[in-house]
């Protein structure tokens, strides 16, 4: 079984073909139905895939299994964008918008370490980006609760099932993307309607 951690090769060299920049981040903010469902509609994003990183181990875990909370895993998207189109700040502000930074192992309803807020890197340039993200935001005072954002090294990082993969688009009638999914989705075109793909 292959550990996608390394990189998307076959999109990476299509990318490169194509002229493009990339660069990928990892984020958790909570149900990754979520956080796909607003990143696919984000210019200069070329793939979003839901995941879990950063586990206690480096064996791939099943959805049942991350659900008990006990592995360590976070339930987390990969993106794959081209930085000459959206940078790594916009993606953040993006990113801090649709979710709750403030609370610590929840979003929401949704309960437990699976759901922690995390950018997960692949390089110090990208590591000291998120830092001072979040060192900016908070000395603006822009949320009344200390941030609680934890930011590491990408470690066991495994695509989620195909199930979960599009599952917004695949399922926008079922009632968890209808109450949750679907108001982050319509935030991201009330606060960032510039970066919403045509």
């Amino acid at each position: 079984m292959v550990n996608k951690s390394q990189s998307f090769p076959q999109r990476d060299r299509v990318a490169k073909m194509l002229g493009m920049a990339n660069a990928i981040i990892t984020l958790g903010g909570g149900c990754f139905w979520c956080t796909e469902a607003v990143f696919v509609r984000v210019k200069g994003v070329l793939d979003v895939e839901s995941g879990y990183c950063n586990g206690l181990v480096p064996s791939r875990p099943t959805y049942e299994q991350v659900c008990t909370g006990r592995t360590g895993f976070n339930e987390v998207v990969r993106l794959q964008y081209d930085d000459s189109v959206i940078g790594l700040q916009d993606i953040l502000n993006i990113f801090f918008e649709i979710h709750d930074p403030t609370s610590l192992n929840r979003q929401g309803n949704d309960v437990g370490t699976q759901y922690r807020s995390g950018i997960y890197v692949s390089g110090d340039a990208d590591h000291m980006v998120a830092l001072q993200f979040i060192s900016a935001a908070t000395s603006r005072g822009e949320f009344d609760s200390p941030i609680v954002t934890e930011v590491l090294p990408l470690q066991n990082y495994w695509a989620a099932e195909d199930y979960h993969q599009d599952y917004f688009e695949n399922n926008p009638y079922q009632g968890y993307c209808t109450f949750v999914v679907a108001p982050k989705v319509k935030k991201l075109h009330h606060h960032f309607a510039q970066w919403v793909k045509s």
